[in-house]
């Protein structure tokens, strides 16, 4: 270490990183940067500028694509909260702690530094096909397709249901080589001992389950959320009146969502001094956290601020999304962040979060949806 460098105070590496890439309207490589920082403070080791860089991705940094990066939005000025930029011609919206990217996940996950999510909660698209773009077309006009249009209960109207039911062997196939590949690209961005809690369903759930294990990582159990839902408990089609005492399949009174967990490094307490995860967060130091939650159906009033047919409740997120950070540090990632229910409960607890959402109409929804999401009394 050279005496300049002895003599600068603590930080001056990581306050110099940040100096070079502020200067900067684009994304720069790792070589500028160490030549930016040698300019502004003389001679660094190179592994002590990579290193900073590697801890504060993605908090203070984000790496755009391999060796070249860029400040985090938030850290950039003149940047207001629950405002849509572009970069590298990819919108991100920003509110607060909070990033949410409309951009494909298989991408977006190869562009991040490894160990850099502390856990995972998301409702992705366990039955791929109805969200295939000619799907949501028909479910958007109003006429179904491979969505079910259930009938109106008690003067209700229902939300659209996905047919799991009719997928085919290839369609089932497709979905479980789509998670295995999910969860090979997610493993190495996650921290040791970092919680991947996935919302699946009683017909698929064993084939996700199967690909993340064959993933790498472990499995750690499921949470039953115990909600009544509309799925399931109705009589043969066309031969209600012929079977009145017959239901095809049981109503559906609860939701599996899966946990798994990266391994941790050594013992669990030794993981959570490092990592700062491997454990759950209790409810309070009385009440461990359990793994059956009680839950409404989305009310009505979310699903008119985030209108997305799998929307979850704000009173149920907000469980699971305090409890995987079980030091209230890290960042929670929500890969298929649909109308934005996860990235609003963390936002309410003010943690950091980042997802991704492909789809463009669900981008913008989620854009108006995460503000007034996070703002509810629950």
């Amino acid at each position: 270490m050279s005496t300049k460098q002895r003599k600068q105070r603590p930080g001056f590496i990581r306050d110099a990183i940040v100096k070079v890439l502020k200067a900067s309207a684009e994304p720069i490589t790792l070589q500028d940067i160490e030549a930016g920082v040698t300019q502004l403070v003389g001679n660094v080791c190179q592994s002590s500028v990579r290193s900073y860089l590697r801890l504060n991705t993605p908090l203070m940094f984000s790496r755009e694509s391999r060796g070249t990066y860029a400040l985090r939005l938030e850290c950039l000025p003149g940047l207001q909260n629950e405002e849509i930029v572009e970069r590298s011609s990819r919108a991100v919206f920003v509110f607060g702690h909070t990033q949410l990217y409309n951009a494909d996940c298989f991408e977006w996950l190869d562009e991040q530094s490894d160990s850099s999510v502390h856990a995972v909660v998301t409702d992705p698209p366990y039955g791929l096909h109805e969200y295939a773009p000619e799907q949501q077309v028909k479910l958007r006009a109003g006429k179904g397709g491979v969505w079910r249009l259930p009938p109106a209960f008690d003067g209700n109207k229902r939300s659209p249901l996905p047919r799991f039911t009719v997928l085919s062997k290839p369609q089932l196939d497709e979905l479980e080589e789509y998670f295995y590949v999910w969860g090979r690209k997610l493993l190495p961005k996650l921290v040791p001992g970092a919680h991947v809690v996935v919302a699946s369903n009683p017909l698929l759930s064993h084939i996700v389950s199967t690909a993340l294990a064959q993933a790498g990582l472990e499995r750690r159990g499921e949470i039953i959320r115990l909600v009544m839902t509309m799925r399931g408990g109705d009589r043969p089609k066309a031969a209600h009146e012929e079977f009145p005492e017959i239901s095809v399949m049981p109503r559906s009174m609860w939701e599996p969502w899966l946990i798994y967990r990266k391994p941790i490094e050594g013992r669990v307490q030794d993981n959570l001094r490092k990592w700062k995860v491997g454990g759950f967060r209790r409810p309070s130091a009385e009440r461990p956290f359990g793994d059956v939650i009680r839950s409404a159906p989305t009310r009505a009033f979310e699903r008119r601020l985030a209108p997305h047919p799998s929307l979850k409740p704000q009173a149920f997120m907000r469980q699971l999304t305090r409890a995987v950070l079980p030091l209230g540090q890290g960042i929670i990632a929500d890969p298929f962040a649909g109308a934005g229910s996860t990235l609003a409960a963390a936002a309410s607890l003010g943690y950091h979060c980042v997802g991704t959402e492909k789809d463009p109409h669900y981008f913008d929804i989620a854009c108006k949806a995460i503000p007034r999401l996070a703002a509810l009394k629950i």
